[in-house]
């Protein structure tokens, strides 16, 4: 069983567009929908995505899930709203009933400048609702994740830390280890090849990687990190979803197959607790 925890989908021919991508982005701007991710991953062995929202608008929330409704393959949607905002907590309340929304990535304004004492008293929210919470990697996120410690959190996109085939710079790392120490933080190991990495072709060789893969799992271990693949975003890496898949598969592989099945699916049921849609 593989679970990708990390796609996008969007179609520009929409009436009303589409605020992401860019219609410039030469890379991403295209008709991204569940059969076209499929039609990749599928032959690859995933059995299961969950979407990540990366439209602002939060009616496109509501499109996903409409387009989803009636495909299992697709386990979920991690929303995308605005928690400053004052229709946030209405908004939560009309989404979070579905089975299908997972939990939020907030990309509508920058949530970690906000006052600590409200935005913890608004993530309340998610933990009422048994949702979890996407994020990047900052001072606010591991407030957050000590003051709530029934939130589950995602750190997206190995907290950033830069894919170049040299020793993680340990000053790098500080925000990470701070975030590895709350139990309730997890780690997805995603975005490799894509924005992580400058080079391009994006090296295919698991041993380029190995310093950032070794330095998260030395932080997160085996119970903490997951399979994302940032589809499309990989494509900027000019590599194939296959390639992006075997890396990961690679490296986790060594530490034994029971490592692997937490990798792949175990651990993201723990942080998103999809429902089985058979």
């Amino acid at each position: 069983m593989i679970v990708d925890t990390h796609i996008h989908i969007y179609d520009p021919t929409r009436p009303q567009g589409v605020p992401f991508p860019d219609s410039d982005d030469a890379v991403l701007y295209r008709r991204v929908l569940p059969e076209d991710y499929k039609a990749l991953a599928v032959p690859e062995g995933v059995t299961g995505t969950i979407i990540v929202e990366a439209s602002v608008w939060a009616e496109d929330n509501q499109w996903v899930l409409d387009v989803i409704a009636d495909d299992p393959f697709v386990l979920g949607l991690v929303g995308n709203l605005d928690p400053r905002a004052d229709d946030f907590g209405d908004l939560l309340d009309r989404f979070a009933p579905s089975p299908l929304f997972l939990g939020i990535r907030p990309r509508t304004y920058p949530w970690e400048r906000g006052d600590l004492d409200v935005m913890a008293k608004t993530f309340e929210k998610l933990v009422a609702h048994d949702l979890e919470l996407d994020s990047g990697i900052n001072e606010s996120t591991i407030e957050i994740a000590k003051r709530l410690p029934e939130l589950r959190i995602v750190i997206n996109h190995c907290g950033n830390i830069p894919a170049d085939g040299n020793p993680v710079d340990p000053e790098g790392l500080k925000l990470m280890q701070r975030a590895a120490e709350c139990p309730n933080v997890f780690c997805k190991v995603s975005g490799l090849m894509d924005l992580r990495c400058k080079i391009r072709p994006a090296p295919t060789d698991v041993a380029f990687y190995t310093p950032v893969l070794d330095a998260l799992w030395d932080m997160f271990g085996e119970d903490r990190v997951i399979y994302g693949s940032d589809w499309p975003v990989l494509d900027y890496s000019e590599r194939t979803y296959a390639d992006a898949q075997n890396l990961v598969q690679t490296y986790f592989a060594q530490k034994g197959e029971d490592v692997l099945e937490k990798y792949f699916w175990k651990n993201a049921k723990k942080a998103y607790k999809w429902i089985d849609r058979g």
